[in-house]
């Protein structure tokens, strides 16, 4: 976009910050590997007190699942649903023309903020994936308490953040505020650096997106 003779160009939160590569310890396998989710379309949906079951129904249609009414993740075939609190939902989509879908199909029954330019997202995988985490996160992440479809809403290093665990590898799934991504990743690379820390693109983890 140019305007006024200055050319705008939209970036991700993390450009300048994860560059794909090897940090901290050098020799062995990486026990934690990191990889920033992009091209997302992302939306904060609050419920409204009136017609709770056509909410459901029309999250279900949006979604392609049922709308989860506890710290879960439900999935369907074009986006997750996030629980973030009672009648709230965090929506994450391939696409990101999801929020504007969201606001035509759920007009009347919920308010529906656009998150996508507002929140960065980081995956986190690896053996030593919860042991980087524990040392700033309040909740316990033990895999007899915190499972693959979970989430929670908790802070990280003096952090808001939402994290939800995508499977048993463990992979986790964190969202922070896009203003406080460089805080968030500087604690971050400090945790994970004794365990060797794998930073990769998408494209090298054969990540796909969904055209819009």
């Amino acid at each position: 976009m140019v305007r006024g003779g200055t050319e705008w160009r939209s970036r991700s939160a993390w450009t300048g910050l994860v560059a794909p590569g090897r940090h901290g310890r050098v020799g062995g396998d990486p026990g934690v590997c990191v990889m920033p989710r992009e091209g997302l379309g992302l939306a904060l949906i609050v419920g409204r007190d009136l017609n709770t079951m056509s909410l459901g129904v029309a999250l279900s249609e949006l979604v392609g699942a049922a709308p989860p009414v506890k710290p879960r993740v439900t999935s369907g075939d074009n986006a997750d649903l996030i629980w973030a609190g009672p009648r709230r939902w965090l929506l994450v989509s391939g696409r990101r023309d999801i929020v504007q879908i969201a606001q035509r199909k759920l007009g009347g029954l919920a308010a529906v903020t656009d998150q996508t330019d507002a929140r960065a997202i980081l995956r986190l995988s690896g053996p030593r994936a919860r042991d980087a985490l524990a040392k700033g996160c309040l909740i316990d992440l033990h895999p007899r308490v915190f499972a693959p479809g979970d989430t929670a809403l908790t802070t990280i290093a003096h952090i808001g953040v939402q994290l939800w665990q995508v499977d048993d590898v463990p992979t986790f799934d964190l969202t922070v505020s896009r203003s406080l991504a460089a805080s968030f990743w500087s604690w971050l690379a400090a945790a994970a650096a004794e365990y060797a820390c794998e930073i990769v693109t998408p494209r090298e983890r054969g990540t796909t997106v969904m055209a819009e």
